[in-house]
């Protein structure tokens, strides 16, 4: 820059000074050849501001806001004497900092800069900077950075890889895969030469504006939680240091303000409330009607100069009392009713006025939409809990529920009496069906022994390492291991819990905070992390078995779901199912659960043969997933067919649908008792792995499964293995019969 002004400045005492100013760097080479000290910026700082001179024009100092920097460098320095005012403002213990920008997203910004300086790609925009720096009354103000880099000079060293252009083109489309970008421009492979320039323009008002949207549009009302940085945007945004903000929702329905709970600790509502206790409640009712019509914003620059009138007003206390001297209250409107009412406050007499009010226009749509939006997924919300909460409907029976609920709203209306009745649906015909995990209790069982076991094998190494009056947990420990592998008793895991519990842990515990030998406190630190703090003991046994009937249960479940859509098309039924130690399914079919539609037998047919075919694919997809599962399981499938009809009534109790009377409730026993069931005369269970039992009554059930059977074979589906067994005599129950028949896992699902 010098030697422009040397040769080709017309003015002679400019030509002078910049000869002067050369002529001076000559006794200090690193200002031409560069350096890395920082220190040496204090050093040459005076002869620094004079080689700048040019680019920092001292008429300007005071309005710019203006510095120089090592090439995309947090150091910077040669700062304008505004530039110094707002640093010093902001405390010593500040430090300057990019504005929501993390290191690899910075890197390929540099990236980014080398592309369009080196490679001379024309990229349109990059990544906005910005500093956030509070001013001296705390309120955080925000500055947009420009990069000035016409001083700087750019080159690879001998370990840059040089990218084609289709590679450029890639990484351009690949702005987020940080790795890609490092593996073509390596670190330490470029090298920036020079300084820069940065100078930074307050945008405070915009970028506050940016984050009030975005704090309202991230309203998750499944998960709500306070957004306590709100009154901080707030504050940058109307520059003021001292303000409170608060906002209650109307409830168009009792006419009353309402608070937003989760606010409660960040929100205020001073003026809120002292409108509220002013007055009495027909007279708030009327106001509230009144801003349906007259919805005018309320803006008092300045409490004091407030009528003497309303000072005398009891409520003015609470104004006083929270030191409010200055505050606005802005209705909420929407075609032309009123959504909630906001109020900002201050200590600070003329914080507030109608230019602060006007700034309220540009983001009054968003708080509008945020509104309406949380209003909506409230009532949803509160859906979502009275269902899950209170009952669960089924689509093909809430027809029934809500005749029933529209005739006692209309009697309400008409100011009668209606008591609910009962919601039963009679002669329906039943189905049933389960998918159950083979010998889970066994399982349990064995495995709580396992993790005992080693527990105890645990507590033995340590209390064997620290010796010293460890001799009576030693004893403990060798009565419950002999215990657990001999005569286990009902109490022996509750008396070993409590003994962990009361005694023991308490020990270890405090071995940890003595000076106790590393290697002992490794092993408790060891023991610790195996325990399962809800119970005190070893868990990770029973939590692989946990967890494989849990995904196990969530598989079957999904798959009878997603088959329920197809089978209420086939006729709509009442369906439920539950989850324990695998997947048990009911259904109810007839003619008074959808009355509007021709019901026959045939109904029940193809709905039986859905029942089987999804059974089938139940077991097949069981068969493909089970061996990840981390304890492998077995799982055997029924189906009990039934033919007598039976009613259904809905248990206000229980919030569910029973069988309804003494006779139906023969279905229910029967069900019941199949689980562990044996062929007649045979130990051996009517159930088995990798087949499908049906159990049934009499011939006619036979010969209609059998022919759902020979479909499912010819489709490759079942195996050509039917047994015909006699299922064992139970208690009230004789004369069940069952097919039984393996499966075919070779093909795939069908339809």
């Amino acid at each position: 820059m010098l030697e422009y002004i040397r040769y080709n400045d017309r003015l002679e005492y400019r030509v002078n000074y910049a000869e002067s100013l050369i002529e001076k760097t000559k006794k200090f080479p690193e200002l031409r050849d560069g350096f890395l000290d920082e220190a040496l910026l204090e050093k040459h700082e005076d002869l620094i501001t004079l080689l700048l001179a040019d680019l920092f024009p001292t008429g300007l100092t005071r309005n710019e806001i203006k510095a120089a920097s090592f090439p995309l460098s947090k150091t910077t320095f040669n700062y304008t004497e505004r530039f110094k005012d707002i640093l010093k403002d902001a405390g010593k213990d500040f430090e300057i900092e990019l504005r929501n920008i993390g290191d690899d997203e910075f890197y390929v910004f540099c990236c980014c800069l080398i592309l369009q300086s080196y490679f001379k790609r024309d990229i349109k925009s990059t990544m906005p900077l910005y500093y956030d720096i509070p001013n001296r009354l705390g309120i955080m103000k925000h500055y947009k950075i420009t990069v000035n880099s016409d001083f700087t000079e750019i080159y690879p060293t001998e370990e840059a890889k040089i990218p084609t252009d289709d590679v450029l083109d890639m990484l351009l489309e690949n702005l987020d895969d940080f790795k890609l970008w490092k593996k073509y421009f390596p670190s330490k492979s470029w090298v920036l030469k020079g300084f820069t320039i940065i100078s930074l323009v307050d945008c405070t008002s915009e970028v506050a504006l940016s984050d009030l949207k975005s704090s309202m549009i991230e309203i998750d009302p499944e998960d709500l939680s306070p957004d306590e940085n709100l009154v901080e945007i707030f504050k940058s945004y109307f520059d003021v240091a001292e303000l409170n903000f608060g906002l209650m929702l109307f409830d168009k329905k009792d006419q009353k303000l309402g608070r937003l709970p989760i606010y409660e600790n960040v929100f205020t509502h001073h003026v809120l409330d002292f409108w509220i206790n002013a007055f009495d409640e027909e007279t708030r009712k009327n106001t509230f009607t009144n801003l349906n019509h007259n919805s005018k914003p309320i803006v008092i620059s300045n409490v004091s100069n407030l009528d003497d009138e309303i000072k005398s007003l009891p409520s003015f206390s609470i104004l006083r009392d929270n030191n409010i001297n200055s505050f606005m209250v802005i209705p909420i409107m929407k075609d032309n009713e009123l959504l909630a009412i906001m109020e900002f406050t201050s200590p600070q007499a003329n914080s507030f006025n109608g230019l602060k009010l006007k700034k309220m226009e540009f983001f009054t749509d968003m708080i509008l939409f945020s509104l309406n939006r949380f209003s909506f997924e409230k009532n949803y919300q509160i859906e979502a809990i009275i269902q899950r909460e209170y009952t669960s409907i089924h689509d093909s029976v809430v027809w029934k529920f809500r005749n029933e609920a529209e005739k006692y709203f209309n009697a309400s209306l008409g100011k009668k009496m209606y008591t609910l009745k009962q919601i039963s649906f009679k002669n329906l015909t039943p189905l049933f069906g389960f998918s159950d995990i083979r010998s889970s209790s066994e399982k349990r069982f064995n495995l709580m022994l396992e993790d005992l076991n080693q527990q105890l094998e645990s507590l033995h190494d340590i209390f064997t390492m620290i010796n010293s009056d460890s001799e009576k947990y030693l004893l403990a420990l060798d009565v419950f291991e002999n215990e657990l592998n001999n005569e286990i008793k009902a109490d022996t895991e509750q008396r070993f819990q409590r003994f962990l519990r009361e005694e023991v842990h308490l020990y270890l515990q405090g071995k940890l905070e003595l000076k106790t030998d590393a290697e002992i406190k490794n092993k408790i630190k060891d023991y610790f992390v195996q325990i399962f703090t809800q119970t005190d003991l070893f868990y990770a046994n029973r939590k692989s078995l946990d967890d494989s009937i849990t995904l196990v249960n969530r598989k079957l479940a999904d798959m009878l779901d997603e088959g329920q859509v197809k089978a209420q098309q086939i006729f709509p039924h009442y369906f439920e199912r539950f989850k324990s130690d695998g997947v048990e399914h009911n259904l109810y079919i007839g003619h008074n659960i959808a009355p509007e539609l021709t019901y026959t037998s045939k109904e029940v047919h193809k709905l039986r043969y859905w029942q089987l075919k999804t059974i089938c694919n139940m077991e097949r997809e069981f068969h493909n997933f089970k061996r990840d599962l981390p304890i492998q399981l077995d799982i055997a499938s029924l189906i009990f067919v039934y033919n007598e009809k039976i009613d259904i009534r809905f248990r206000m109790d229980e919030k569910r649908f029973d069988v309804d009377g003494a006779y139906n409730s023969y279905y229910e026993i029967v069900k019941k008792r199949l689980d562990k069931a044996h062929v007649k005369d045979s130990s051996e269970r009517i159930t088995c792995p990798g087949k499908i039992t049906i159990v049934y009554f009499g011939m006619e059930n036979q010969k209609e499964y059998l022919d759902y059977i020979n479909k499912l074979q010819k489709k490759g589906i079942l195996q050509n293995d039917v047994e015909f067994l006699k299922v064992e005599d139970l208690q009230g129950i004789t004369g069940l019969l069952a097919l039984r028949i393996s499966l075919d896992n070779s093909s795939v699902n069908i339809e």
